[in-house]
């Protein structure tokens, strides 16, 4: 199906995406989970095309494409090719990087943005807490004002980036007694002392990411870090947070839809019984399932793109788009490893670690549970 949300200039951009991908990424990959990172050097290749500032105004850094569709390109080209780059790469450009661009000062723009543009500083976004989970509003991190300073201290879990992040914007409550009123984002670099990095988690899948913990131990910060305003942070989280889900969209349907692509083409080739496995009756009906499956899916991804291009998003239609798309992306992947049979069980085949890669998607950025309860509530339950 043509899909008709993208002119001639986003699929230019597309092959430039690709290109680099082919050149700089592809035949080091397996390095990257060897490694359980992604190195500097992805991130400094990466910001010399503009690919890390899509998001950032060309008098910081960036290109200022001004146009989602753009955002959108950069995701499906990475998650093609490794769902833990895509990951990484929207928490850093696609994510947190707006934070500063819409909220910030211009002095912290002046600051922060060009390194962020270059790949010379690495963003990380810092929500999840080890008790709070999903529970933006239960933070225990603090901030406690001290004379001209505020001192944090607290915990984040779950960080993707955090083991190699340069700036993590942090939530953090300045007074607990307005509950989810009382919370502030704090822009804290890593050189800061007090600032400790847990352990690289060992996670089931995205070996590629660094995901750790963070520790702040009597960080001393001023109001010059404070991101937005003082005691809004959990609003200017909910702002953002539709972007991050639609992102996350994205990348759970081109993910899928290429490793559905390469299944295809497997069972085409694999054979048994004395014809190939995809025209044993039920796998061609199954293969039909699944790409049917992937189009639907794709096309309500892609009428979101647009409405996000055209700042008409709801929050509403990007939770349906998180949930349904990471719904769709896993059952998909579970019937590629088991058209694979034993070698969809192996790690060296594709296809086995996109599944293990896939299931934090139900997870993060709001689990899927959370995303029905928004929904729900919307329809007055």
């Amino acid at each position: 199906m043509k899909r008709h949300i993208y002119g001639e200039d986003h699929e230019a951009f597309r092959s430039s995406v690709r290109e680099f991908l082919e050149r700089m990424v592809i035949p080091e990959i397996d390095n990257y989970a060897t490694n359980k990172a992604i190195p500097r050097e992805f991130w400094l290749e990466a910001g010399k095309p503009g690919f890390l500032g899509l998001e950032i105004p060309e008098e910081y850094g960036g290109v200022a494409a001004g146009d989602y569709r753009f955002n959108a390109v950069v995701a499906e080209e990475l998650n093609k090719v490794n769902a833990a780059l895509g990951a990484s790469w929207g928490i850093h450009a696609d994510t947190t990087a707006p934070y500063i661009v819409q909220l910030g000062t211009e002095e912290q723009k002046q600051r922060w943005l060009p390194g962020v543009a270059s790949g010379e500083i690495l963003l990380a976004i810092g929500m999840t807490e080890p008790s709070g989970g999903s529970d933006l509003s239960a933070l225990e991190t603090t901030a406690v004002r001290d004379g001209d300073e505020w001192i944090i201290n607290g915990s984040k879990t779950f960080i993707t980036n955090g083991f190699s992040c340069d700036l993590v914007i942090a939530a953090t409550r300045t007074d607990p007694s307005k509950g989810a009123k009382g919370i502030t984002l704090f822009a804290i670099e890593a050189t800061k002392e007090g600032f400790r990095r847990g352990r690289k988690l060992d996670k089931v899948g995205q070996d590629e990411a660094d995901t750790a913990e963070l520790y702040f131990d009597n960080v001393r910060v001023t109001d010059a870090e404070i991101i937005g305003e003082l005691n809004m942070g959990f609003i200017h989280m909910m702002e953002k947070l539709p972007q991050e889900r639609l992102g996350c969209a994205l990348s759970n349907v081109a993910h899928a839809k290429q490793i559905l692509e390469e299944t295809l083409q497997y069972a085409k080739d694999r054979q048994a019984f004395g014809q190939s496995i995809g025209q044993f009756q039920h796998n061609k009906f199954l293969l039909a399932d699944l790409f049917t499956r992937i189009e639907v899916a794709e096309a309500y991804i892609d009428k979101c793109v647009e409405a996000h291009a055209n700042q008409e998003l709801t929050p509403i239609d990007a939770a349906k788009a998180k949930w349904w798309s990471s719904q769709v992306q896993n059952e998909v992947l579970d019937h590629c490893v088991q058209l694979h049979g034993g070698y969809g069980f192996m790690n060296e085949y594709r296809v086995a670690r996109a599944w293990r890669d896939a299931r934090v998607s139900k997870i993060w950025a709001g689990s899927n549970e959370i995303m029905k309860e928004l929904i729900g509530r919307d329809l007055g339950l």
